[in-house]
């Protein structure tokens, strides 16, 4: 029997024509032969000609997620092998591998496959439902790949509970793929040493795509007094302590991040010089307004404010009240870090709503940096969702 063929609607097709993975529901005119969600099809254009292979899952709006452009090719081992030997050897040129996003999805060219590398533990996640029939076999790939490089895993979590899974009508799932092991995983990064709990943390467990812009705002930080906002598991507060700062506050509303955090803060011997406080940051930052503080340097690096495109609009709200309250906070020639890792907050957005929070408090902004997240994230142009982290450094000034 041969395999379904998904023709698309004349004119339809846009993305993947301009080097996207995705096809929508609606830009399918038909789809012919037999076939099961999660199958892999053969993709034509509304006139025939060959766009490639990928899998179909009629319960998603993404209807096909693209593995090949090349029609004739087999999507079988040497083929998955040769995906996860490319990732791995991209990796070992762009960034430091002790712990790294080993693949990324669609911009590794496994759709819908995530996999983190803490150490010596692999964190998966299998977001879309053909790449969740291939995920233990390419944990074995990866598990032979990093071998030959002499790295031994230890072992590997599965955290498939994003709430992506059940846009594909899948269950969401999170356990051990393989023998049991201690969940809480040591790594350190820009020599800063960190327990990930890889079975409770957020997502994965650690936010690896900050990893260089963590480092970028150490050398901001000696000497200072630094309020680090949504502060998650500590991260960029203890890269500021460690760069020597005077005193670091972090603040976050998670009790259990709050609480690695300050963990994490004894275990690089800091915790006289960085505190944590578990707190709402839109409300804690109009009271230590109040009381008349200022700070030398503040970042911000809050969860995405949205999600999808009906929501961008409370998100920028959002974004342009915290940016103009750690303004107002910082003092005349102060330093902000300031992010979103939103997607749908595009880069022209971001850019203008900081602009608009600068206005409206009447401070000048100097920009010193853009950064976006880290290269092992690569972003895949025309696979929009691949782009995801915008991150300034700015001088704020005064009007003089």
């Amino acid at each position: 029997m041969g395999m379904a063929v998904a023709t698309l609607k004349k004119g339809e097709g846009r993305t993947l024509k301009a080097g996207g993975a995705w096809i929508f529901d609606n830009e399918i005119a038909s789809i012919l032969g037999r076939f099961e969600d999660g199958d892999i099809v053969l993709v034509h254009d509304f006139d025939g000609y060959p766009m490639g292979r990928g899998f179909i899952n009629r319960k998603s709006k993404i209807r096909i997620r693209m593995m090949t452009r090349n029609i004739d090719q087999e999507i079988d081992d040497d083929f998955l092998m040769q995906r996860v030997r490319d990732a791995w050897e991209y990796r070992k040129k762009v960034t430091d591998t002790s712990s790294c996003r080993l693949i990324f999805g669609e911009a590794d060219f496994l759709p819908g496959f995530v996999v983190d590398k803490f150490s010596d533990v692999l964190v998966v996640q299998s977001l879309a439902l053909g790449i969740d029939r291939y995920k233990e076999k390419l944990v074995d790939m990866i598990r032979q790949v990093l071998a030959e490089d002499g790295i031994v895993i230890r072992g590997v979590y599965e955290r498939s509970d994003a709430k992506v899974r059940s846009q594909e009508g899948m269950e969401r799932i999170k356990g051990f793929i393989g023998d049991p092991f201690d969940t809480l995983v040591e790594i350190e990064e820009n020599n800063v040493k960190y327990q990930v709990d890889v079975e409770d943390g957020q997502k994965t467990g650690f936010f690896l795509d900050q990893k260089y812009n963590r480092l970028a705002i150490q050398k901001l930080c000696r000497g200072a007094k630094v309020l680090d906002c949504f502060t998650h598991t500590g991260s960029f507060a203890l890269n500021a302590g460690i760069a020597g700062a005077k005193s670091v506050l972090g603040v976050d509303a998670s009790e259990l991040g709050v609480h690695q955090a300050e963990e994490n803060a004894k275990l690089n011997n800091l915790s006289d010089r960085v505190r944590f406080l578990c707190a709402d940051v839109f409300e804690l930052l109009p009271e230590l307004e109040r009381k008349g503080e200022k700070f030398d340097v503040i970042i911000l690096d809050p969860p995405a404010f949205t999600k999808s495109r009906s929501s961008v609009k409370n998100a920028v709200k959002g974004y342009r009240e915290i940016n103009l309250r750690a303004m107002k906070l910082l003092k005349d020639g102060g330093y902000l870090a300031t992010c979103s890792c939103s997607h749908f907050m595009t880069y022209e957005l971001f850019t203008q709503t900081i602009g608009q929070a600068a206005h409206n408090v009447h401070r000048r902004l100097r920009q010193i940096e853009y950064r976006t997240q880290a290269p092992d994230h690569p972003i895949l142009w025309a696979a929009d969702e691949s782009y995801y982290l915008k991150f300034y450094i700015f001088q704020v000034c005064q009007e003089k």
